[in-house]
């Protein structure tokens, strides 16, 4: 069946109001994630029918929200060469200056803007009056479609939407991404200080995992000074991004092993009766909460406990409600 275009009802939405139809990305059961070629074609739509207008460079200002680490790579290059050669394929999308009369705000086509800039050539716009909300949901879908972001530049992009009060919902729209994606993303942000990652770069080559491993080695108290003292040291940024990664990784993975989060260690505790017919041992990991018997009445007991169970929880959840 086929899905609604998304970035139509973009155009519509608005912080206080959004009908079912004109912001089908709400509800867990909408499925944000959509295939890198779903979303170029939703961002191609969004475009169709408008007009496209040629602006001045210098009239149209960057986003609010940075999406790229790298502002110039062989990609920009390429990107340049190919519009002086042939001129601009496909429009940018912009929307009137929320304070600047006369002035325009980039939400998507960012490297076409700066290429134009560069060039010293107008560049082709079309213009749309979209909320803060829609604009940071459609340049995220966008960038996911087109500009080919790493992993560590959409985690800075989720960062930097949480920081202004977006919630989890329009991050992951943004970012076409489901909510363990986010979450993992976040505790990138989390665990590595931005001076640190800025300093190590958008690296091409380097995924999720990595950046996660990374993340928990950083996220030890005694290695953060040394992660920060590395990535300002003379020569650093001379490397390749990746390389800057993979030197700070080495030196802070002194085991040369696979990083992995470890849960902490479940809280033990023991319960017998006076007559001690039953010994229960009890595990609370803070996720897992298991109870295990034995002794004389351990089956009998269990037994009864199950029948009960019902009744149990009923109390329980009277006694939450009531406060005791």
């Amino acid at each position: 069946m086929a899905r609604k275009n998304l970035l139509e009802g973009l155009a519509t939405l608005t912080d206080d109001t959004a009908s079912p139809s004109s912001y089908p990305m709400r509800g867990a059961g909408k499925s944000l994630v959509r295939s890198l070629d779903e979303l170029a074609r939703q961002a191609d739509r969004f475009l169709e029918g408008e007009a496209v207008v040629e602006f001045d460079p210098d009239l149209i200002d960057d986003s609010f929200v940075q999406d790229r680490l790298a502002q110039d790579n062989d990609d920009f290059r390429e990107l340049v060469e190919a519009i002086r050669s042939r001129g601009q394929d496909t429009p940018i999308l912009v929307r009137p200056h929320a304070s600047l009369a006369g002035r325009y705000q980039v939400v998507f086509g960012h490297r076409r803007l700066r290429a134009a800039r560069e060039l010293g050539r107008k560049v082709k716009a079309v213009v749309k009056t979209i909320d803060d909300r829609t604009h940071v949901i459609a340049q995220g879908q966008e960038n996911s479609a087109r500009a080919n972001l790493t992993f560590i530049e959409r985690a800075l992009f989720a960062r930097r939407l949480d920081d202004l009060g977006y919630d989890r919902e329009v991050i992951s729209a943004a970012l076409a991404a489901n909510a363990a994606a986010v979450s993992k993303m976040m505790s990138v942000t989390e665990r590595i200080p931005a001076d640190v990652i800025h300093a190590i770069g958008e690296t091409p080559g380097i995924g999720r995992e990595r950046w996660v491993e990374l993340s928990l080695l950083v996220g030890k108290a005694s290695s953060l000074g040394k992660a920060r003292e590395l990535a300002g040291a003379p020569g650093f940024r001379d490397l390749p991004s990746d390389e800057r990664f993979l030197s700070l990784y080495g030196a802070l993975n002194t085991s040369a092993r696979t990083v992995k989060k470890t849960e902490p260690a479940a809280g033990k505790a023991k319960w017998e009766p006076q007559d001690r017919a039953v010994v229960a041992e009890i595990k609370n990991s803070g996720k897992v909460f298991s109870l295990s018997m034995k002794a004389k009445n351990a089956v009998r007991f269990g037994d009864f406990l199950s029948r009960n169970l019902d009744a149990l929880y009923a109390q329980f959840l009277d006694e939450e409600n009531r406060g005791d």
